[in-house]
């Protein structure tokens, strides 16, 4: 008899506890050559996980609910006559980072948690007594942060195992019932039984939509942000646009005004550098980068997220044509790897041809600002003669106010406008 085949998740960049969705096989299926054996979703992407090799699955080793790791015994498989190519799985798996490591997220409630979790009140109603399901490495983790983990009631792991993510939120759930009790913090919203009005239908959020929700709520809490509202006139630029596709042959890929947009962003950013950095955590140093790579938000089924092109200043027109093209497909497919969200400087949010005259974005933390775009529309605009016909492109601009003030961000925005309106310029 063959040796059975093993099937792994592969290396997706040391991104753990990654959540499974669904398992479509089971014993006794005959599987094909990069067949999706499972569904898995972490923060900000879901991905398929596809057989390595083919042939009929003798066992099963995750399920719906669970949460795996890279090396995790997926199933094992009798081997067909298909070519075994472990490759593929590496190739085609993507997974998007965790936002913060859980220590990093964590470090900063360490003291008041030592204060709140001791109260006898917050603690009512727990059963002290019973025994914590959990490893020794979560108990040291409990430890660290002063949590008696006996006070965690339930954990989410397997068999009600206590996670690290349980004990996480222990603190969170201690530390919020505190601030609210002393009434300096945001009340939270009431929950409502809308049966009583009509029928209604639950639908779990993905994870990446909670996840991206959590993310903006923590930046809107902590940044003190002001969007700029501004149009620029594209009339020369579509114009010329449209020219460089003319020249193409069907199968070329297209050029889009996204295009110019980011390369008048980059131009704008080098003649402004304070818009290509990042605070620090403590809020005392501002961090200037040398490099120049530029987030495009991408609307996927599973929700929002942000593909980063690199070295942008580098690069010309068709070859970011054909990056951005790649990354927005693989996206769309949930197939990016964690690499391809990393590192971006500043965030282009386009609505593209869906609509709007305006909206105000919200900055993706650590940058410190973003650039929204609606879609261009013909107006009559005054040339101080006459009024002459031009295509004009609605532009958001929303920044961090402890970064940049008012005037700062009123003259990006008009170096923006320049170059967009005379695309000569990005030549000087």
């Amino acid at each position: 008899m063959a040796a059975l085949i093993e099937i792994k998740v592969p290396d997706v960049g040391n991104v753990a506890d990654i959540d499974v969705v669904d398992v479509l096989v089971k014993p006794g299926d005959t599987v094909k050559l990069e067949q999706t054996l499972a569904i898995l979703e972490t923060d900000k992407a879901s991905m398929d996980l596809p057989a390595s090799a083919a042939g009929i699955v003798q066992e099963v080793f995750i399920k719906s609910g669970d949460k795996v790791s890279e090396g995790t015994l997926v199933v094992t498989l009798l081997p067909s006559t298909e070519a075994v190519t472990p490759s593929v799985v590496e190739e085609e798996v993507s997974i998007a980072p965790q936002e913060q490591p859980v220590q990093q997220a964590v470090a900063a409630a360490v003291a008041p948690v030592e204060a709140v979790v001791v109260k006898p009140e917050s603690l009512a109603g727990i059963d002290a007594a019973r025994a914590a399901h959990a490893t020794p490495a979560v108990r040291l983790f409990a430890r660290e942060l002063g949590v008696d983990i006996q006070k965690i009631t339930s954990g989410s792991g397997r068999k009600g195992r206590i996670l690290k993510d349980d004990v996480k939120n222990f603190v969170k759930k201690a530390m919020t019932e505190a601030v609210v009790q002393n009434g300096s913090g945001i009340p939270a919203m009431p929950s409502i039984d809308f049966s009583k009005f009509g029928e209604i239908e639950e639908q779990k959020l993905s994870k990446i939509k909670r996840l991206t929700g959590q993310n903006l709520n923590r930046v809107w809490l902590n940044l003190p942000m002001v969007t700029y509202h501004d149009e620029a006139d594209i009339t020369e630029m579509e114009a010329f646009r449209i020219a460089l596709n003319a020249e193409k042959s069907k199968d070329d890929i297209k050029i889009t005004g996204l295009l110019f947009i980011i390369k008048a962003l980059v131009a704008a950013m080098e003649q402004f550098p304070q818009f290509n950095s990042s605070l620090s955590a403590d809020g005392e140093k501002l961090i200037f980068k040398k490099y120049l790579n530029i987030g495009i938000a991408v609307d996927t089924p599973n929700g929002l997220v942000v593909p980063v092109l690199r070295d942008v200043n580098r690069k010309g027109i068709n070859e970011l044509s054909a990056e951005l093209a790649e990354k927005s497909n693989k996206a769309r497919l949930g197939k990016l790897m964690p690499a391809d969200m990393q590192g971006g400087c500043i965030t282009i949010s386009s609505l593209g041809g869906i609509g709007g005259t305006a909206f105000t974005p919200i900055v993706n933390a650590p940058e410190v600002a973003i650039l929204g775009v609606t879609r261009a529309k013909m107006q009559p605009v005054w040339n101080g003669k006459e009024f002459l016909p031009r295509l004009m492109l609605p532009l958001d601009l929303t920044y961090d106010h402890r970064v940049i003030d008012g005037a700062e961000g009123a003259r990006f925005m008009a170096a923006v406008k320049q170059y967009l309106g005379d695309i000569r310029r990005l030549l000087l």
